[in-house]
C-alpha cells in the first residue's frame, strides 16, 4: 500500500521548475523595454508539488517578477549613484519546511516607501489619517495587497494598474497558503508565498443554499453562529449584524453565486440567519446561508477547464452520495 501511494503522489506531482523555467527570460524582457540589468538566480527548482498547485502558481510568480523589475530594481545610473552594481539582482529560491513548499521572490532594489503606502492608504479611505503614523511597518505592509492600492509612481505596460498583488494574495490563500512581504527602504523587497505540497486533503465547512452545497476552507472559518432575522440591519442596499459588539457587513452567499432562492439567507428557518463569520481580503465579513452540513476533509480536484474563467470557484469534489460539491474562494466574493 505504501509503495502504490508513492507512486500515485509521483504521477500527481511536478517540479517547481515547471512554472519557473521561463521567469528569467521575462525578467530579462522587462527590464531590457524599461532601461534597467537584472541578473536572475533560481534555487531549490527541483523541489515537487501537486501538479494542480503549480498550474495556479504560474500567474502569481509571474506578476511577482515582474513587479520586481518594475517597481522595485532602479535604473543603471540611479543604482551606481546609490553605491550598488549596476546590474540588478532578483532571486527566486524554493525550499521546503514539513509539509509547505516557501518560495521566496527577492530583489536588491529601491524596497518600498512605507510613508507613500500610508499616504495612499488615507487617501483612498482605508484608515484615517491620525491613526496612519502610529501603523507599524508589518500592518503598513498589508495595505499593498488591498485591491486598488498600487504602489507605483505612474501606470506603465508593465504593471502599476493596482491590481497584482491583491491578486497574488487571493490565488495563495484559495490553495491553502499565505504570502508574506518584507521590505526595507534602499536595500530591496522579498514577497514569500508558502503553498502546501499536495492538495490531497483539506478540510471545509459543507453549507446549503436552497438546493445547492457548497464548501468553504475552514482556514478561512473565524466561527460560526445564528442571530436572529430582525437584528439584522439594512440600509441602501447593505445589510450589517451587530457581532460581539462590532458591526459586520452581511453577505448573501445565494446573491453573491446567483442561486436562485427563495428564502432571504435563512431568514426563513425558525426567524434565524446562519452566518460564517471569515475574512475577506482583510475586512471581517459574515456570510448568510441557509444551513450548516458540518465539516468534511476531502480531496479537492481542479475545476472543470469549462468553467475555469469562474474565480470564485477554487476546486471541486465529489461527495459520497455522489453529488458534486464546489470549493469557494472567499477573496473573489467581492
Amino acid at each position: 500500500m505504501a509503495e502504490l501511494q508513492r507512486r500515485v503522489l509521483e504521477l500527481r506531482t511536478a517540479p517547481l521548475e515547471r512554472v519557473t523555467d521561463n521567469l528569467p527570460r521575462t525578467a530579462r524582457a522587462v527590464a531590457e523595454k524599461l532601461g534597467k540589468r537584472v541578473e536572475v538566480e533560481v534555487q531549490g527548482a527541483e523541489l515537487e508539488l501537486d501538479r494542480a498547485i503549480l498550474d495556479r502558481l504560474s500567474e502569481p510568480l509571474l506578476h511577482l517578477v515582474r513587479n520586481a523589475v518594475d517597481h522595485g530594481l532602479e535604473k543603471p545610473a540611479d543604482r551606481i549613484a546609490a553605491g550598488k552594481p549596476e546590474v540588478g539582482r532578483l532571486r527566486i529560491e524554493a525550499r521546503r519546511l514539513r509539509d509547505s513548499i516557501w518560495i521566496d521572490v527577492t530583489d536588491d532594489g529601491r524596497g518600498i516607501d512605507l510613508a507613500s503606502v500610508c499616504r495612499r492608504a488615507v487617501a483612498a479611505g482605508l484608515i484615517h489619517e491620525d491613526l496612519a503614523s502610529d501603523l507599524p511597518p508589518e500592518e503598513v505592509v498589508r495595505f499593498i495587497f488591498h485591491p486598488g492600492l498600487s504602489t507605483a509612481h505612474s501606470v506603465s505596460e508593465v504593471s502599476g494598474r493596482g491590481v497584482g498583488m491583491d491578486a497574488v494574495k487571493a490565488t495563495v490563500e484559495g490553495l491553502g497558503g499565505e504570502v508574506l512581504l518584507r521590505t526595507e527602504r534602499g536595500r530591496g523587497t522579498t514577497t514569500t508565498l508558502r503553498v502546501p505540497i499536495t492538495a490531497a486533503v483539506q478540510r471545509v465547512l459543507l453549507v446549503g443554499i436552497a438546493d445547492d452545497r457548497v464548501a468553504i476552507p475552514i482556514s478561512k472559518v473565524e466561527r460560526i453562529l445564528e442571530v436572529p432575522a430582525d437584528t439584522i440591519e439594512r440600509a441602501a442596499g447593505d445589510a450589517f449584524a451587530l457581532i460581539d459588539g462590532t458591526p459586520i457587513p452581511v453577505l448573501s452567499l445565494a446573491e453573491r453565486l446567483r442561486i436562485e432562492h427563495a428564502g432571504a439567507g435563512g431568514a426563513a428557518a425558525g426567524g434565524s440567519v446562519p452566518l460564517v463569520i471569515s475574512e475577506i481580503r482583510g475586512e471581517r465579513v459574515a456570510l448568510a446561508v441557509d444551513r450548516f452540513e458540518g465539516q468534511q476533509e476531502f480531496y479537492v480536484k481542479p475545476v472543470p477547464e469549462l468553467l475555469g474563467c469562474v474565480r470564485i470557484l477554487s476546486g471541486l469534489t465529489v461527495l459520497q452520495d455522489g453529488s458534486p460539491v464546489f470549493l469557494l474562494d472567499l477573496n473573489q466574493l467581492v
